[in-house]
């Protein structure tokens, strides 16, 4: 064992010895650099929906889906309705969801409903399309919507937490359908908020398809399948700009009067008015990274 220790040593020096010849210190190793190009993340939707309500049972709608708000107070918009939990007000019928406002009949005020899938069906990223023919009139204002499910930016759970309107219709302003998202930094009461409206013929007439595209990066808009809004967001946003990077839910409405819906007035006449919904169909989001 000794003699073969020996027998290295030379072999040690001499390999020492080239390292350290005169002609220069030795050339580093070259390693092979790993790709850290990040891959390409592209998106699609589940062909398959993730959750539905096709309205196909008459009665009160799907508890398993659906929550109510409810109550009076004008809902931070001075409305007029109170919103209830009665089947005059929300009720499923004959293939569609019925919402319907109507005058009460003991106040001069008007009930309502607002149908809430908080707590139920909360989505963070997808596409979910919901099929509904509107209400008409002076004072109606109807809406399709979202709003976050916490409270987790800000000192201020609206705005400073998003929201997010597939579609909103202002009596006085027939057949003009508009879509918008509000936060912190974009929204209507400092007169910031992103959007964008069209002409929908026949939109309290027939049923249209209103739809919205949630990704991690842009929320995208759609009546009828042709967009109508985009939203993206920038490497400079935080969350003042984008809290659209945690849960929200669905709510479908019909308000009277308000800050918007009634700021040419309310036609009593007009009253009762109906959304009729044929669908709420949500798919989830799908994420692959390419090679």
């Amino acid at each position: 064992m000794k003699k073969s220790i020996l027998l290295l040593i030379p072999v040690i020096v001499f390999t020492l010895t080239l390292c350290s010849s005169s002609d220069g210190p030795p050339k580093p190793i070259r390693l092979v650099e790993l790709d850290k190009t990040p891959k390409k993340v592209t998106y699609s939707f589940d062909k398959k929906v993730t959750w539905a309500d096709e309205f196909d049972s008459d009665g009160k709608p799907n508890l398993e889906i659906w929550n109510y708000d409810l109550g009076g107070g004008g809902w931070g918009n001075n409305e007029s309705q109170v919103y209830t939990n009665e089947l005059e007000n929300a009720r499923v019928e004959n293939g569609n969801l019925i919402i319907e406002a109507k005058t009460n009949s003991i106040s001069s005020s008007y009930t309502s409903a607002r149908l809430v899938t908080k707590n139920k069906k909360d989505f963070l990223y997808g596409r979910i399309e919901i099929k509904a023919l509107l209400p008409i009139g002076m004072g109606t204002w109807p809406a399709i919507w979202t709003l976050a499910t916490a409270d987790t930016y800000g000192n201020a759970y609206w705005p400073d937490n998003g929201e997010m309107d597939i579609m909103e219709h202002v009596g006085f302003d027939q057949d003009r359908v508009h879509a918008n998202i509000h936060t912190k930094a974009f929204n209507h009461s400092i007169g910031t908020n992103k959007g964008n409206n069209r002409i929908v013929e026949k939109a309290s007439e027939e049923f249209h398809l209103y739809r919205l595209d949630w990704y991690p990066d842009k929320v995208e808009f759609y009546i009828d399948d042709k967009q109508l809004f985009q939203f993206q967001k920038l490497n400079t946003y935080g969350w003042q700009e984008w809290p659209f990077d945690k849960a929200q839910h669905l709510l479908l409405n019909i308000a009277v009067g308000g800050n918007w819906g009634g700021m040419k007035g309310i036609d009593k006449s007009i009253f009762p008015q109906k959304m009729l919904i044929d669908y709420v169909r949500f798919y989830k989001l799908i994420e692959t990274a390419e090679n």
